[in-house]
């Protein structure tokens, strides 16, 4: 028998790990076109990394205006949550435990990635120097620089939280066993963090618990 604590079973919550090897989230961009759905060569990537203790997918955007990056999967459509369950019945049928990482980056993105949309933030900061991989189906893909964002009102605040619930509904209903919200790495949760990226004057903006509400209130 290995005694190497690295492959001891470990309990997490309610689950029960074979193993205490996490697969961080990674962003793959093979998600079906249009409509970024997960398909069968995403689940045979992870079906191939089942044997790790759990499974995190890939940043999975909650909303279109949450997409970052060219061919990134969602899971705000009809299709697209049927696309994860496809991925989550095969982890499963493996013996693998899978989460989704619910994503929204706010204002690290382009107009050519949400449908010609203006990105949203906590303060129209833009990310200077930041690039984002576009596919704008005229153009070679590639990358390009962010663009300044719009701030988010209360209505749009509101409405992020929501699909990030919604979300997470969709991913229990389908079978995924948790989720993991991305609050880090500068998207949209870690926009409202930073004084830097937020100089809201409102009940999101100012002090560190402030800053902090977004979260506390999406979560």
């Amino acid at each position: 028998m290995n005694h190497d604590p690295l492959f001891c079973p470990l309990r997490l919550g309610q689950l029960h790990l074979s193993n205490r090897i996490v697969m961080p989230p990674m962003t793959r961009s093979r998600a079906s076109q249009p409509g970024d759905v997960a398909n069968a060569m995403m689940a045979t990537y992870y079906v191939q990394r089942a044997g790790a203790g759990l499974i995190i997918g890939e940043g999975t955007q909650i909303d279109p205006l949450g997409k970052g990056y060219a061919w990134t999967p969602g899971i705000h459509s009809t299709e697209q949550v049927a696309g994860w369950k496809g991925v989550t019945d095969a982890v499963h049928a493996k013996g693998g435990i899978m989460f989704a990482q619910l994503w929204h980056v706010g204002r690290v993105t382009h107009p050519d990635n949400i449908g010609g949309a203006q990105p949203i933030s906590s303060s129209a900061i833009k990310a200077e120097g930041v690039k984002v991989f576009v596919d704008n189906g005229s153009d070679a893909p590639g990358f390009v620089e962010t663009v300044t964002p719009r701030a988010m009102t209360q209505a749009d605040i509101d409405a992020v939280i929501a699909a990030f619930a919604q979300a997470a509904r969709d991913a229990q209903a389908i079978g995924m066993d948790g989720v993991e919200i991305h609050g880090a790495h500068g998207y949209l949760i870690d926009q409202f963090f930073w004084e830097g990226s937020n100089q809201r004057t409102d009940g999101y903006g100012g002090s560190l618990a402030n800053r902090s509400r977004f979260a506390i209130e999406l979560i």
